[in-house]
């Protein structure tokens, strides 16, 4: 019976010692630009995708994830993780990416929530570097208000955007270029300091007839100030991330964006996929409405 038993445990032992050796140990880092909405669906849905392909596989994966807070600190969190030698970095954001690239050319990056790749290096993405981009059909979104809104030549939109953000501002040049082949006036309200917003936005509310704001993470963030001074002047609000303070939106799921972000880091990781050959990923946005905001401005729903 003891040499029956002792039989066992060896062969238990020496099962446990074979699985471990496959077993492997990844380390992520995420890098956050800064605590919203859109952003937290993204890193929670690289998390939940990555997490699950790592235990489909037997591996596990240790996932750090830090929030700048500032564009200007992005650069402090991904050092760290090139010092942690991590296996891949997350960059949730345009700066949170830029500043991953600048910092390493050995690890592979990917990136979410960034608008245009392309612009964003210049025409020249770095080899490590691919991801999901949270690009929007501006023409239909530009459509969308024009119908909506019954905007006629001579009505002016205003739109709204950081000047820290660099996808900002190629959205609002498409945008513009757009409304104003409709003879719609457009004018840019900016700012590179929050302490700015609400006096900014109290003068695009006292100007416009109605606000369109591209997928600006700053702005995103302190989106409650800008609805309750638009809303106080019956004044529409589009915005092309989705969220509560527009009347309707043409907006992707950021949570999805993160999970198929997160399904390319595993391939990377697991299959040993390289960043260079991975295709930069959108999504096919969905149509919305805030039946509530809309009844308040007297703004029709579409019965489709």
């Amino acid at each position: 019976m003891k040499k029956t038993i002792t039989l066992l445990m060896t062969i238990a032992l020496t099962l446990a010692l074979c699985c471990g050796a496959f077993a492997e140990s990844y380390s992520v880092g995420v890098c956050q630009l800064m605590v919203h909405d859109s952003l937290d669906q993204a890193t929670q849905g690289f998390v939940d995708a990555l997490t699950e392909k790592m235990e489909e596989a037997g591996n596990t994966v240790d996932i750090d994830t830090q929030v700048a807070g500032d564009a200007s600190l992005c650069t402090t969190v991904v050092n760290a993780f090139n010092a942690k030698r991590v296996d891949l970095i997350m960059a949730n954001g345009t700066p949170a990416l830029l500043a991953a690239a600048n910092m390493t050319t050995e690890i592979p990056i990917l990136g979410t929530s960034v608008t245009d790749y392309d612009d964003t290096f210049a025409g020249n993405i770095p080899a490590n570097v691919s991801g999901t981009s949270d690009a929007v059909p501006f023409a239909e979104q530009a459509q969308m208000m024009i119908d909506t809104l019954g905007l006629v030549e001579g009505d002016q939109v205003g739109v709204l955007y950081c000047t820290n953000e660099s996808n900002s501002l190629i959205q609002y040049e498409a945008v513009k270029a757009l409304f104003e082949e409709k003879g719609i006036v457009v004018k840019a309200y900016t700012f590179s300091e929050t302490t700015e917003l609400q006096a900014v936005t109290t003068s695009m509310a006292n100007e416009c007839k109605a606000v369109y704001i591209p997928s600006d993470n700053t702005v995103a963030a302190n989106d409650t100030i800008v609805g309750t001074i638009c809303n106080e002047q019956n004044v529409p609000i589009y915005t092309s991330y989705g969220g509560a303070i527009c009347y309707a939106s043409l907006a992707i799921d950021y949570y999805q964006l993160g999970y198929e972000t997160g399904l390319m880091a595993a391939d990377i990781l697991l299959n040993g996929a390289s960043p260079a050959d991975i295709e930069i990923m959108t999504l096919t946005p969905a149509v919305t409405y805030n039946e509530e905001l809309c009844a308040q401005l007297g703004i029709e729903v579409p019965a489709n």
